[in-house]
């Protein structure tokens, strides 16, 4: 009886350790969402327009993302950010105005650590890119820049602090060229292309 005793208490102890360790790993069945802040720095050279170089500006603002993990080491990520307003200038004009961006992802992440008791996560996605154009106000009249579609690919990480509870930072690339109109006729191409950096958290459940 007493070694009965022993024994069930031994399995007890064992699974509660089980718990315990593999409640710090991503695995097959968690949701996550993220967010934080982000810098995304434009390509150097941004394409043309009317015949001039365009330049567009750098910015910051804040991204998020939600997730699924489908295995223990593969899942789907939904991300993007809030629009960043980008001001534009011409090579002999200087700034024409500005126009706001809001790029979202699709991506399939790969975590190599998925399924062990690690609490440093590190993955790897890769995936499509749909980026909306909108606001734009230049001294141009009826000047519009068409959204686009792009291959996009990102590395990050997450650290667990809690069972729940991650810091979170990454480096994304997303393929973003859009054709530009002026009153209705194309008049050159922005050529984007951001890599966009970013640090937060991530809640897992």
């Amino acid at each position: 009886m007493h070694k009965t005793k022993l024994f069930s208490a031994a399995l007890v102890a064992a699974g509660s350790l089980f718990a315990t360790q593999s409640a710090l790993a991503y695995g097959a069945g968690d949701f996550f969402v993220r967010g934080g802040i982000a810098k995304t720095d434009v390509k150097s050279d941004n394409g043309s327009a009317a015949g001039q170089d365009l330049d567009i500006s750098d910015e910051n603002g804040f991204y998020y993302g939600v997730g699924y993990i489908f295995h223990d080491k593969l899942g789907l990520e939904l991300s993007g950010t809030e629009k960043f307003e980008h001001d534009l200038a011409l090579e002999n004009a200087g700034g024409i105005g500005s126009a706001d961006r809001m790029p979202v992802n699709l991506m399939l992440n790969f975590y190599p650590l998925g399924g062990t008791d690690n609490k440093v996560q590190p993955y790897i996605g890769a995936g499509v890119n749909y980026t909306r154009f909108s606001g734009e106000d230049t001294v141009l009249n009826d000047v519009q820049i068409d959204d686009s579609w792009g291959a996009t690919g990102q590395i990050g990480v997450d650290l667990a602090i809690t069972d729940n509870l991650m810091l979170n930072g990454f480096a994304n690339y997303a393929d973003v060229d859009a054709d530009i109109d002026l009153n209705g006729d194309r008049v050159g191409e922005a050529e984007v292309d951001p890599v966009t950096i970013g640090g937060g958290v991530t809640l897992r459940f």
